[in-house]
């Protein structure tokens, strides 16, 4: 009596941070565009290796458009650059 377990502790790696410049708050309630495609994002403009991906039928908000990429945010405030190619207007 009065034992418990313990997960073992685990750190977890640098990108499983969001940077606070990807954060909006209070996050868009108003969407404008959505996913055609599951879609990669980046945190950071131009790159190469997305941090994370959306589902096809996410709900986004078109925020900037630069070429061929877009800034979006999402329902949790996540800002981040994906291909303009999938988003769909609703």
């Amino acid at each position: 009596m009065g034992k418990f377990l313990r997960p073992k502790a685990e750190v977890l790696p640098n990108d499983a941070v969001v940077p606070h410049k990807n954060l909006i708050s209070p996050a868009p309630t108003d969407f404008t565009h959505e996913l055609k495609r599951p879609e990669p994002y980046y945190f950071s403009s131009g790159a190469t290796e997305a941090n994370g991906k959306f589902a096809a039928g996410t709900k986004l908000r078109l925020m900037d458009t630069s070429g061929s990429r877009c800034w979006v945010a999402d329902e949790r405030g996540l800002y981040v650059e994906i291909e303009c190619a999938a988003l769909r207007k609703l």
